[in-house]
């Protein structure tokens, strides 16, 4: 059947269109009121004037669509299938920054509280998104401290010998270790978590006064006086909430700068009257920009799936589809939400300063493209979900050529560059390889186990001299030594460190706990780049080492394998002469300088017969 037979006979019925090219690859997903109107204007030759369409056209091989009731289904239905297919003509949304969530693991008999960046269904119940991102991580940090549930990643689905350094300073229960707590003491605890995330103080406070006056009445008064303590945050906490609520509206404001094919977008939340934070979006390749399609798909995507929406979004330009939007998502956040383009005042003149964010985020971006120190860290605490903006980074890398001479380097960032004076070397002894490993003759096969070794004793030598531990621990590898790392911790009852690996190729970063959510950064982005410069150091600090580990043995082999020649004697003519080639072109009595003659005789014998097949090649 021919395209534009195809196209007579759809529906006139609401719905979702999605063009393929010849492959079958979906290449771009739009909703329509009329099927058959909205696509049939895809063909006509006046609209084929448009880059953007004309190109589309040409592509399109077959038509395929979804007919729904009405506009609402239409609109769900888009956002989902352009989310999932991501078609290459679609306004795709490219995001730098993503905001926590805390989930709270109810399926277990044990519930734990983590800070992540994604929702899946695995029967966790999620609380957020928090922004600024540090918000989550002093909302769990106040669970820990006040609650003691804690975020570990200990199995507690077996006993352990010994709770770790959480349970000693009064910062978890030790649900791990029997006996430490009991299953009603625990399953209070995490009630009490879930009243606060859910935001049922009230509840929550009630609970704790009559359990504090029980404690009370039974003489338990160090028990009473926590309970005490605990309310005391809780009102505190309900009276800054207040105060901030009085103070303003919830607001997002959204606006842009563009040069095709180059796009910034700067979204700014004001919560309580205040700017709490902002998002940054680039494009990098949308040959055509037309606002009055980029601004509604923008939104759709924004906020359809969005787990929080503010009573306003404030945008430059009004659009086809708003009130549509504004009507699905009042529905979805159960209170008013207006999409609002303002005109004149004090709200006009903060979306023109979002504008003007914008354009200074395009030129930093795609101009200068040397952001600020601390706007890369910022940017790299987003990225990796960590619980502040890293100040030291340890990064380490194993090197060795089938398995010989095998050797870590552990190179250092600080303060926005390379401390040299913190660079690390380890010779692998084979420490932690597991029985039945191949070790002799110098021969370390398992760079897991190589890896295991280097980070176990760089941490416990930090353990040992009381020194604190660094922001973020990054691996040069996948998620095997991003594992392999994970163990030394584990070993030494190091929990909550925020570990990360970078895999060579695929440029593919792994964050420790949120392995089947790995991070794929763009490739002009800053953190990327940081990020590749610490791992590459870390290789060239590893290679160099190894290098040196193996021309010093075979030197030192050379050498020493002459009869009478001991280790101080080769090292004292190498230190004198350079190399065993410069010792070559030497003459008796040049050799006898520097050593006895009959030792020097013997010398220069061995070094001028015939060099075996089997001799270690320089």
């Amino acid at each position: 059947m021919e395209l534009r037979e195809k196209v007579a006979q759809l529906p006139t019925q609401p719905g979702v269109y999605m063009f393929q090219d010849a492959g079958g690859k979906i290449l771009y997903v739009g909703k329509a009121n009329s099927l058959r109107s909205r696509v049939r204007s895809y063909f006509l030759e006046s609209h084929w004037q448009n880059a953007k369409t004309g190109s589309l056209v040409r592509e399109i091989a077959d038509i395929d669509y979804i007919v729904v009731d009405n506009q609402k289904e239409a609109l769900a239905l888009e956002n989902n299938l352009i989310k999932q297919h991501k078609p290459k003509f679609n306004v795709l949304l490219r995001d730098d920054k993503t905001y926590p969530y805390i989930r709270y693991t109810a399926f277990e008999k044990y519930p734990r509280v983590y800070v992540t960046r994604r929702l899946n269904k695995d029967g966790s119940i999620y609380f957020g998104p928090y922004f600024p991102a540090r918000l989550a991580y002093s909302m769990v940090n106040l669970i820990h401290k006040h609650f003691l549930v804690p975020s570990c990643t200990v199995d507690l689905t077996r006993a352990h010998p010994r709770p770790c350094l959480q349970y000693y300073i009064r910062r978890c229960l030790g649900p791990c270790v029997a006996g430490l707590v009991t299953d009603e003491r625990y399953c209070e605890a995490a009630r009490d978590v879930r009243l606060f995330l859910e935001g049922r103080r009230s509840d929550l406070a009630q609970s704790l006064k009559d359990r504090m006056q029980h404690a009370s009445e039974a003489q338990r008064y160090e028990e009473a006086a926590g309970y005490r303590d605990l309310l005391r945050t809780l009102n505190e906490m309900e009276e800054r909430q207040k105060i901030a609520a009085a103070s303003g509206d919830d607001t997002d404001v959204l606006a842009w700068y563009a040069e095709p094919p180059q796009v910034a977008v700067n979204l700014f939340h004001l919560r309580g009257g205040k700017v709490v934070d902002r998002r940054d979006f680039y494009w990098e390749d949308m040959e055509e920009f037309k606002p009055e399609e980029f601004l509604p798909s923008l939104i759709k995507q924004l906020y359809l799936d969005a787990a929080y929406l503010p009573r306003y979004i404030h945008t430059p330009m009004e659009f086809e589809d708003s009130a549509l939007i504004e009507e699905v998502l009042t529905e979805q956040a159960g209170h008013r939400v207006e999409i609002v383009n303002p005109q004149r005042g004090q709200k006009h003149a903060f979306l023109e300063l979002v504008e003007k964010n914008a354009q200074h985020s395009f030129i930093q971006r795609f101009r200068v493209l040397k952001p600020s120190s601390a706007a890369i860290v910022d940017a790299l605490e987003s990225a990796l979900g960590l619980p502040e903006p890293p100040k030291r980074i340890e990064c380490f890398d194993i090197s060795h050529i089938q398995g010989s001479d095998t050797v870590a380097s552990m190179v250092v960032w600080e303060a926005g560059r390379m401390k040299k004076s913190d660079y690390r070397k380890f010779i692998i002894r084979g420490e932690a390889m597991p029985e039945g490993a191949e070790k002799s003759a110098g021969i370390l096969r398992d760079d897991f186990a190589s890896m295991q070794e280097a980070v176990e004793r760089r941490y416990r030598r930090l353990q040992l001299e009381k020194k604190p531990m660094p922001s973020l621990i990054l691996i040069d590898g996948g998620i095997g030594q991003l594992h392999a790392a994970a163990k030394a911790l584990d070993k030494l009852a190091i929990i909550n460190q925020p570990m990360a690996s970078i895999a060579k190729k695929e440029e593919i970063l792994y964050v420790l706990g949120r392995e089947d959510e790995p991070v794929v950064l763009e490739r002009h982005s800053p953190v990327l780049h940081l990020i590749q410069q610490i791992r590459d150091e870390t290789h060239r600090f590893a290679v160099t080492f190894h290098r040196q580990r193996r021309s010093s043995r075979r030197l030192r082999t050379a050498l020493t394998e002459i009869r009478g020649v001991g280790p101080r004697t080769a090292q004292k003519l190498l230190q004198r002469f350079g190399s065993v080639a410069q010792l070559r072109q030497l003459t008796v009595d040049q050799l006898a300088a520097e050593v006895p003659r009959a030792q020097a005789q013997r010398v220069f014998e061995a070094l001028r017969e015939p060099q075996s097949p089997e001799a270690p090649s320089a």
